[in-house]
């Protein structure tokens, strides 16, 4: 599955997103100026909003608390401050233990247009998907708007999260407005995401190892007069070594622990036949430039052979891992009744 894009909650889908029991998770620190605005912008069809504040220093809880009257609103306050992914984690535990079907989390700097909402989760009503995330790069119109530097940053942080996460059709990774079905988030293990502003990626890298399916839905950008309290320039080295990381772990999973394919051959010997013919040739180049010699026809082709043959091979496997997209929706499966009757 690819993108959404013309998106629109239809008669059909307009329904069962009614039946279905939503719940909106918005994570809040230093949003007081905008907290207001995105609560009452979300519309009927979610039956209850938690305003996660964490250890805000402005206490957007007490604002809240005071300035907004929507019965559908839970203000919880975290103690101390563990990080936007922290404070999501806190809103989806929460929303589980409620019986909610469908949980979407939404910032609260209005960035994100609650009206969108019912576009966002319709291919999770529909069944054609178990999480759904924002992508604002699908109309190159809307993206005047964006910093230059955060379209560079998230352009080459995409790049990295289709390597760590084995989403290749997704884009615009660090998209914060995403709904997931409760039966998926059930299966994730929540202690283990990564509680800053890393656990975005990290969420895409758990649905990948549980095969889930995900899809973008395009989203317009909005940037107003809010400032982003993510620094690219700062977090690109540790978002570099934990997509390295998590590059790592996803490899061995799939294609060496879960199952084996041809794949699995590809990669290790392209990346030692590659080595080889890079490490040997580089020796000879060094050893006939000290000598003033003519390096052999054979030394030439000795280097160049395994070199050319092992970054073929792993073309081949990462061909191989586009082509092995998660297809099949999880959360039907994961709600099917127990076959022996217990």
């Amino acid at each position: 599955m690819d993108s959404y894009p013309n998106a629109s909650v239809t008669a059909n889908g307009l329904t069962s997103a009614k039946r279905c029991r939503i719940a909106v998770v918005i994570p809040c620190y230093r949003v007081c100026e905008q907290i207001l605005g995105v609560l009452q912008a979300v519309g009927e069809e979610v039956s209850t909003i938690y305003v996660i504040d964490d250890a805000c220093p402005d206490d957007t809880a007490s604002l809240v608390l005071s300035a907004c009257k929507d019965p559908r609103v839970r203000v919880i306050r975290n103690p101390r401050n563990v990080g936007v992914g922290g404070a999501v984690m806190r809103g989806y535990r929460e929303a589980s233990l409620d019986g909610h079907e469908i949980v979407v989390k939404i910032d609260g700097d209005g960035q994100m247009d609650p009206a969108d909402l019912p576009r966002l989760i319709q291919p999770i009503v529909l069944g054609h998907a178990d999480y759904c995330k924002g992508n604002r790069f699908f109309d190159p119109e809307g993206l005047a708007s964006m910093p230059w530097l955060r379209l560079l940053g998230n352009g080459l942080l995409s790049l990295l999260s289709k390597l760590s996460t084995g989403y290749w059709q997704l884009f615009d990774p660090n998209n914060g407005y995403t709904a997931i079905h409760a039966q998926v988030l059930a299966k994730l293990p929540l202690e283990k995401i990564a509680q800053r502003y890393f656990f975005e990626s990290d969420m895409l890298f758990r649905l990948g190892l549980m095969r889930a399916v995900v899809i973008d839905v395009p989203m317009p950008a909005r940037y107003g007069t809010e400032r982003s309290h993510l620094n690219e320039l700062k977090v690109a080295p540790e978002f570099l070594a934990k997509h390295l990381r998590n590059l790592g772990k996803r490899v061995l999973y799939q294609y060496y622990l879960r199952d084996m394919s041809l794949a699995s051959i590809q990669l290790p010997l392209g990346l030692g036949l590659a080595l080889f013919g890079a490490g040997f040739g580089a020796w000879h180049w060094m050893q006939s430039a000290l000598a003033a010699t003519t390096a052999s026809a054979g030394t030439v082709m000795l280097a160049a052979l395994p070199l050319l043959v092992g970054v073929q091979l792993v073309l081949s496997f990462f061909a191989a891992d586009v082509a092995a997209q998660p297809r099949v929706v999880q959360h039907p499966l994961l709600t099917m009744p127990n076959q022996s009757g217990r």
